[in-house]
C-alpha cells in the first residue's frame, strides 16, 4: 500500500510541476506526468489516448476536476476524479467530490467525501468484455426471426 512503499505508478515523458507556493488559474491540459505542490483554480485534463499522471501531493490543492488514466492523491481535490487505469489515495489524500475509477487503492487516513463509482476500464471494452447475460441486444434495423405471417403482414 501506499504507506508501505512506493508508489508503482509511473509514466514514461516529460514532467511537469505546479511547484509550492504556484497558483494556476485555468484549465491544464498535458501529457506525461503532472506534479502539483502548489493550487491549480481549475480542470486538469490528460490529452486523449496518452500515457499520463497526475500527482497532487501532501500540500498540493487542485479546486477543479482531474481526467487522467493514473492519479495519485496525497493532497486535496476538491471537485470530481475520473481515472480510466489506476487512482491511488495515500494517506492524507482527500477528495471532495465524485470518484469514477477503474481500479482503486486506498490507504488508511484518506478521504473522498462523495460517491465512488466503478468503470469499465477502455482496454476492457476494446477487448470485449463478455456481454451481460441478463441483458438482449436486438439491432433495430434486423428482422428478428419472427412467424412469417407477422414479419411480413400477411394473414392467411
Amino acid at each position: 500500500m501506499l504507506g508501505s512503499k512506493k508508489s508503482s505508478l509511473s509514466v514514461s515523458g516529460a514532467t511537469t510541476l505546479i511547484s509550492r507556493d504556484t497558483v494556476v488559474v485555468g484549465d491544464l491540459h498535458f501529457t506525461g506526468s503532472l506534479d502539483v505542490e502548489g493550487l491549480v483554480q481549475g480542470n486538469i485534463i490528460a490529452k486523449e489516448g496518452k500515457d499520463a499522471l497526475v500527482r497532487v501531493v501532501e500540500k498540493g490543492c487542485v479546486e477543479g476536476e482531474i481526467r487522467s488514466p493514473s492519479v495519485l492523491i496525497n493532497g486535496m481535490v476538491k471537485g470530481d476524479v475520473y481515472c480510466t487505469r489506476q487512482l491511488e489515495l495515500a494517506p492524507k489524500g482527500c477528495v471532495q467530490g465524485n470518484v469514477f475509477y477503474a481500479l482503486l487503492e486506498m490507504a488508511a487516513g484518506s478521504q473522498v467525501n462523495g460517491s465512488l463509482t466503478h468503470m469499465v476500464a477502455p482496454r476492457e471494452q476494446e477487448k470485449g468484455a463478455a456481454p451481460d447475460p441478463g441483458v438482449e441486444l436486438v439491432d433495430a434495423g434486423m428482422q428478428q426471426d419472427l412467424p412469417e405471417a407477422v414479419a411480413s403482414n400477411k394473414v392467411d
